[in-house]
């Protein structure tokens, strides 16, 4: 078991990141609704980008070498997604909702404070799918950073079975990229205005892969 876990960990090593920055580069890429996010950054505003577990396939080659720090889990998908971004100039941070979140917790809050970037999957690990976690939420509350939904969608893809029906574009597909209007989280919200809040971006950031892929159905 261990041999053959070294032996996974040295393929994606080796071929991970190449084979996804080939992939990513054969593809022609459109960017919607970043301006936004973009003068956030040129500000020094702290953000959080958020995007499904289903649709983590691109954010790493998307948002690469610019020193943004991805909350990563422990998992065995975790360790795959860690290999891969480790070379390409992200602040990897491991955590879960287990023990290991609580030093995690103070490295985000101090990243945020500090006016950097983080990457959020709050889903994830292990789902459900698309039900959002308030932990986005919380940091935003005390730290007064940005929420950025993200998604992207493929006009050539196939939807894995499993829990997360993840999301793979093809080579040479055309990709869209989209994000939706930041916005800040009242400090003072609580109760049933927070979970207002809360399902309010669950459907949000739902709509939002739902808006990337009717782009290409029209194109049918």
């Amino acid at each position: 078991m261990a041999s053959g876990k070294k032996f996974r960990n040295g393929l994606i090593d080796v071929f991970g990141r190449p084979l996804l920055w080939l992939l990513a580069k054969s593809c022609r890429m459109t960017v919607v609704g970043e301006e936004d996010h973009k003068s956030l950054r040129r500000e020094g505003k702290p953000c959080i980008i958020i995007v499904w577990h289903g649709r983590i396939l691109l954010p790493p080659f998307y948002f690469r070498k610019r020193n943004i720090m991805p909350l990563i889990s422990p998992s065995g998908d975790g360790e795959i997604v860690a290999r891969i971004v480790s070379g390409w100039g992200f602040k990897v941070l491991r955590g879960s909702s287990s023990h290991t979140m609580v030093g995690a917790w103070k490295d985000m809050l101090r990243e945020l404070r500090s006016g950097g970037e983080l990457i959020i999957v709050p889903d994830g690990p292990r789902g459900p799918d698309r039900v959002l976690k308030e932990g986005c939420l919380r940091l935003a509350q005390e730290t007064g950073a940005w929420i950025v939904p993200f998604s992207f969608s493929a006009s050539r893809k196939r939807f894995l079975d499993s829990w997360d029906r993840f999301l793979v574009f093809k080579p040479f597909s055309r990709l869209a990229v989209l994000f939706a209007r930041p916005f800040t989280i009242d400090r003072d919200l609580a109760g049933d205005a927070f979970e207002a809040e809360r399902l309010r971006l669950e459907r949000l950031l739902i709509n939002l892969d739902e808006k990337a892929d009717r782009l290409f159905e029209k194109t049918k």
